[in-house]
C-alpha cells in the first residue's frame, strides 16, 4: 500500500529535483495573490466600496493572470508532456491537471472580457466577482494536488537526463 495513489498523506515525500522544486515554489507567491483577489471578491460581495474594489479586482486579475500564464506554459507545456509519455494525458492525473487549467483559465479569461464593460450593477458585479472566486477555489485545490501528487510522481518517474531536461526548458520560459 506504500506506493497507493488513493494514500495521498501517506506517500513519502521525496526531495523534489530543482525543475520540480522550480515549479513548486512558484506557488506560494501565486497563492498569495489569490488570496487577495478572493478579499476584494468578499469586499464585492458585502458591497464595501463597491466601485473602488471591483476596479482594483480587474487590475489584480490582469497581473494575476501575468504571472500565472508562464507557469502554466511550464507545466502544460514541458512537465505535462513529460509525464504523459509514461502515463498517458487523455485520463488520469495529468487530464485532471489540464482539465483543472483550463477551468480556471475560462473563469479568469470571462471575467476579464464581460469586466471590459465595466458593469454598473451590484448584481453584475457579485455576479463577475463569482468567476474569480470559482477560479480561487479551483487552483488552491489544483496546487495542493500538484505538490502533494503530482509531482512527488513526478520525481520518482522522470528519468534524471529528464529532469535535467525539465530544468533546462522551463528555465527558458519567462
Amino acid at each position: 500500500m506504500s506506493g497507493c495513489m488513493s494514500a495521498f498523506g501517506g506517500m513519502e515525500q521525496a526531495e523534489l529535483s530543482e525543475g520540480l522544486k522550480q515549479l513548486k515554489g512558484e506557488h506560494p507567491p501565486l497563492l498569495a495573490q489569490l488570496e487577495g483577489l478572493y478579499t476584494l471578491t468578499q469586499k464585492i460581495d458585502q458591497e464595501i466600496e463597491l466601485e473602488m474594489n471591483f476596479n482594483e479586482l480587474i487590475t489584480k486579475v490582469n497581473e494575476f493572470k501575468a504571472a500565472l500564464d508562464p507557469h502554466s506554459e511550464r507545466e502544460e507545456g514541458i512537465l505535462f508532456p513529460m509525464m504523459g509519455a509514461y502515463i498517458g494525458t487523455t485520463s488520469g492525473p495529468i487530464a485532471v491537471m489540464e482539465y483543472e487549467h483550463d477551468q480556471a483559465k475560462a473563469n479568469i479569461k470571462e471575467f476579464l472580457e464581460k469586466s471590459l464593460n465595466v458593469p454598473s450593477t451590484f448584481s453584475e458585479m457579485k455576479t463577475l466577482a463569482e468567476l474569480i472566486q470559482n477560479a480561487y477555489f479551483i487552483l488552491t485545490e489544483h496546487f495542493t494536488k500538484e505538490e502533494n501528487v503530482l509531482f512527488p510522481m513526478a520525481e520518482r518517474m522522470l528519468s534524471d537526463e529528464e529532469k535535467l531536461e525539465l530544468l533546462s526548458k522551463i528555465q527558458e520560459i519567462n
